[in-house]
């Protein structure tokens, strides 16, 4: 998978501007103070990486799901998140230590939800799907901290793109981005732009422009994804550094 959206300091459109209005530390902060939405919504987002580097520490399928579910049920007790400090560094790496922790002091023997009762924060369903993606996640060379990290990286892909499509819909422009994602990556070895232009029923330069255009905005929304992991989202070389990591990682 190549990725190239002319990630440098040079093409940057400038500071980032944050489009929602919490950091990952600052939901994590809120829901250290009872707000399960908050971390709700970053379960949602980076459980998948977690669980695949359980499956990766060698654990079968039905203990790493047990194991997975058993740590966000942890970390939604608010005393787990008392000693959180935001300057400790990334929130990928504050996720994988304590999910660490979590798996060396053996909480799971007490506390892991099962199948037979108590609420799941991911559903068994999307679990299930997770292990389609595992074989393509890595190499067997590969470290499971590897793995986590090219997982990471995915999903804040995925969580992009999500975002850009929302946009799109929210503008009546829906069956745009799904005739044009296919040219996010880059030059797009199978549809060519006049064949899109001819189903849009517009011409090939328009959709050139269009294409640069989203490919812009989604730069955009990475950049903003990335800034919200890190402990200052103000800090343009850190964010820098982060995206150029992460996407060698891919």
């Amino acid at each position: 998978m190549a990725y190239n959206f002319g990630m440098s300091p040079q093409s940057s459109s400038g500071p980032v501007n944050p489009l929602f209005a919490s950091t990952q530390w600052s939901m994590i902060i809120a829901a250290r103070e009872g707000a399960d939405a908050a971390m709700a919504s970053l379960c949602a987002t980076y459980w998948r990486p977690l669980y695949v580097y359980v499956r990766r520490q060698g654990r079968s399928i039905d203990d790493a799901q047990d194991l997975t579910q058993g740590f966000f049920s942890h970390l939604l007790e608010k005393n787990s998140l008392r000693h959180v400090d935001p300057s400790l560094g990334r929130f990928r790496s504050f996720l994988l230590a304590s999910l660490r922790n979590f798996l060396a002091g053996e909480w799971r023997r007490q506390h892991a939800s099962r199948r037979s009762g108590g609420a799941l924060v991911i559903s068994l369903e999307d679990m299930t799907r997770a292990e389609n993606g595992i074989a393509a996640g890595g190499t067997d060379s590969q470290t499971p901290e590897q793995i986590y990290e090219r997982h990471w990286a995915l999903a804040l892909l995925e969580r992009t793109i999500t975002r850009l499509g929302t946009e799109f819909e929210s503008a009546g422009k829906r069956d745009i981005f799904e005739h044009l994602k296919p040219f996010l990556p880059g030059e797009h070895e199978g549809t060519p732009y006049s064949q899109v232009a001819a189903r849009l029923g517009i011409n090939e330069v328009t959709v050139r422009v269009a294409v640069h255009r989203m490919r812009a905005r989604f730069q955009d929304l990475l950049r903003d994804e990335v800034a919200r992991t890190l402990p200052d989202p103000d800090d343009s070389r850190a964010i820098m550094g982060e995206l150029r990591y992460l996407l060698s990682v891919l």
